[in-house]
């Protein structure tokens, strides 16, 4: 059988595979919650959702740093990455293991599309499509209850010390336009380094510290407060704006808390 990853990379799978290594956290939550995680026997340290993925599986490494000889005696049919979250050598490394799916997100279609995906290649074409309609149902139901509200401009921080930003061709700042605000630093590229100073953060209403990859705590928020004491400064879930499995169930519902 052959598939088409994300990349438009062709697959060749002798038969259903049921032996995953997934190298992505997002992933491995997605493929939980088809029903697949009996078939998972591989899984990276960042995988923590749902939290005992990492008691009942073999973690073998990160997201950016891999133990291939673990993976190797795993025996695995097919091993996920993401071209984002995995490094070109770890795909290297791995091809000669199993047959490599690989995803790459920008929007929204993209989420549906390896959800649809995963439907195929793992035989549980039901259960994705009905995944995606709750989430299509998520998102409907939260635009119609936003659609008179006048979207709020925001800078949405990942990392501190340099002070990175989430701007344009990144699935955050689509995840920011789909929560019903605007970003500030739409204009710029990927995750900017910034200063304190910087202009359009002068022209943002609300901070965004994101609880990862940086885990801002309240100490943060009272440092940035004493700077920008008329704006609104706060933490929110990182995985609810960057996580683009079945996590998307949530971030409509949280979004809607944001606003309030």
């Amino acid at each position: 059988m052959t598939y088409t990853d994300q990349l438009n990379r062709e697959i060749q799978l002798s038969k259903t595979p049921k032996r995953i290594v997934s190298l992505v956290p997002s992933q491995t939550e997605l493929l939980v919650d088809l029903g697949l995680e009996a078939l998972i026997v591989g899984v990276t340290k960042f995988c923590v959702h749902p939290k005992h993925i990492r008691m009942s599986k073999r973690v073998v490494g990160g997201t950016k740093q891999i133990h291939l000889e673990k993976i190797k005696a795993l025996n695995p049919d097919i091993i996920l990455c993401n071209k984002e979250e995995n490094t070109k050598a770890i795909i290297k490394a791995l091809k000669d293991i199993a047959p490599i799916h690989i995803s790459d997100i920008y929007n929204l279609q993209d989420c549906f599309e390896l959800i649809k995906m995963y439907g195929y290649i793992f035989g549980v074409q039901r259960k994705s499509l009905e995944l995606i309609s709750v989430i299509q149902k998520e998102r409907d139901q939260f635009k119609c209850r936003a659609k008179n509200a006048l979207p709020k401009k925001v800078a949405y921080f990942i990392w501190k010390n340099p002070w990175m930003v989430a701007a344009s061709n990144t699935f955050i700042d689509v995840m920011l336009a789909e929560a019903d605000f605007t970003n500030v630093f739409k204009s710029e590229e990927r995750y900017p380094e910034i200063d304190l100073d910087n202009s359009k953060l002068k022209d943002a209403e609300t901070i965004f510290l994101s609880s990862e990859p940086f885990p801002f705590k309240e100490a943060h928020v009272l440092e940035l407060k004493s700077q920008f004491p008329d704006k609104t400064i706060r933490i929110v879930d990182g995985e609810l704006f960057s996580w683009y499995g079945s996590r998307l169930l949530k971030s409509f519902t949280y979004f809607e808390t944001l606003h309030h």
